[in-house]
């Protein structure tokens, strides 16, 4: 049907679009306290960038992409995820040649291929940050502050900050090799796809969904019982800095993220009261990333948030926001020169910064004051042919009921005296 959206898709308007506004604008507030700067990457890129940046071993590059070839025989993807599209601008516009530390953020749909559901769709919208340049735990701690700043002015308190390391390349190495040899041990148990994961990359079958799989995984091999002395000294002290940032925590060794890019530190912030979908921030260090991307090693942290999943989390402390869209003045209007002036007088009006509305759809006096009250006008002013003449009506607060007269050609009169 032409009038039914694609599957996994879903219109934003209403007060639902004021809730996402509201979001927006406290992102904005908090970017620019952080002194992080908005990046615009496109909705498409080319598909290796993901195959190699995301992982080729990953569901999301093996299961959900959204990949076509273009008019040029180009293949092409709809971006999964935001980091790998910041990662290449990174490098394509030479921000790297600039005073480090790189902060970038970014607020941007994304498109992955899955069986919707509450908390998952295959339109979604993530707010994310990315920090490249600085490789200590300091940098890994205020990208944690930023999404825990965010997440307590919107009232989120019902979640909990999971910490994880996978440790970096040289402790990852041996570690890899302790799971596969506990996974070759139980090769039966694993699903054809983490079978096939064994040889190429154990580690993805950790954050396999399937039932069987997960019961597997858990007598594995933990990532934080096999960190080599400097992967354990960062992790403690982010730890350490994390409860000097007052901000709490738990330390959870089953989480390693779904995407291959990550090293050394990962975290989840998780909510409780929205389901099976509770992670509803993800993020952690992709120190590999820009080198396997063709650049110069370079250290890099950041995390997304789902804006869906966050609204999930307000709702299920407070409920639904309902937005109550007011406007300042409701000018009716009874004739043809009547309603040109008031359409003159609205647009005066909205020049100033008032929301004002008047009649276009030719609406008797009774109907034009009913649908005035719906939309929940605060002042009412009518005209008609004696108001015209005399240049001054009544003006209604809808409020209390009172009135009083208007010279309503005096606008900072009429102005100030619906402000």
């Amino acid at each position: 049907m032409l009038t039914q959206a694609p599957r996994g898709t879903y219109d934003l308007f209403g007060s639902d679009i004021r809730t996402w506004q509201m979001i927006e604008k406290e992102v904005y507030t908090l970017m620019e306290e952080y002194r992080f700067q908005e990046i615009r990457t496109p909705i498409f890129e080319h598909t290796e960038l993901f195959q190699r940046g995301v992982g080729d071993t990953t569901d999301i590059v093996q299961k959900e992409m959204y990949t076509f070839l273009d008019k040029g025989g180009r293949s092409i993807t709809l971006k999964p995820e935001g980091t790998a599209g910041a990662a290449r601008a990174y490098l394509e516009r030479r921000l790297f040649a600039d005073a480090q530390p790189t902060k970038l953020f970014y607020l941007t749909p994304c498109f992955r291929y899955e069986k919707p559901q509450a908390g998952r769709d295959r339109q979604f919208y993530q707010f994310g940050c990315e920090l490249y340049g600085a490789g200590g735990y300091m940098a890994d701690a205020e990208v944690i502050s930023i999404a825990y700043s965010l997440l307590t002015r919107l009232g989120i308190s019902n979640v909990t900050l999971h910490i994880n390391s996978l440790g970096g390349p040289q402790c990852r190495k041996a570690y890899n090799q302790k799971l596969a040899e506990y996974f070759m041990d139980n090769r039966e148990k694993l699903c054809p796809t983490c079978q096939e994961r064994l040889n190429k990359n154990p580690l993805r079958i950790l954050d396999c969904k399937s039932p069987v799989c997960q019961e597997v995984v858990k007598d594995a091999p933990s990532t934080i019982d096999n960190l080599g002395t400097e992967c354990r000294e960062h992790f403690d002290n982010l730890t350490k800095q994390l409860t000097e940032l007052e901000i709490p925590f738990v330390i959870d060794s089953g989480i390693v993220r779904g995407l291959d890019y990550y090293t050394r530190t990962v975290f989840e912030f998780v909510c409780n009261d929205i389901g099976a979908q509770g992670t509803i921030c993800g993020g952690g260090r992709y120190d590999g990333l820009i080198e396997e991307l063709g650049g110069d090693p370079t250290p890099a942290v950041g995390f997304a948030i789902g804006i869906g999943r966050l609204i999930m989390a307000m709702e299920a402390i407070r409920g639904k926001t309902v937005w109550k869209e007011e406007a300042d003045l409701y000018i009716g209007h009874i004739g043809d020169s009547a309603g040109k002036t008031a359409s003159r007088l609205a647009f005066l009006l909205r020049s100033k910064g008032f929301r004002v509305e008047t009649d276009l759809m030719g609406r008797s006096v009774k109907a034009q004051m009913k649908y005035a009250n719906k939309i929940g006008a605060r002042f009412t002013l009518i005209l008609g042919d004696t108001e015209i003449s005399q240049k001054e009506a009544v003006l209604k607060n809808m409020a209390d009921g009172s009135t009083m007269q208007v010279q309503f050609e005096d606008l900072e009169a009429l102005g100030a005296a619906i402000r």
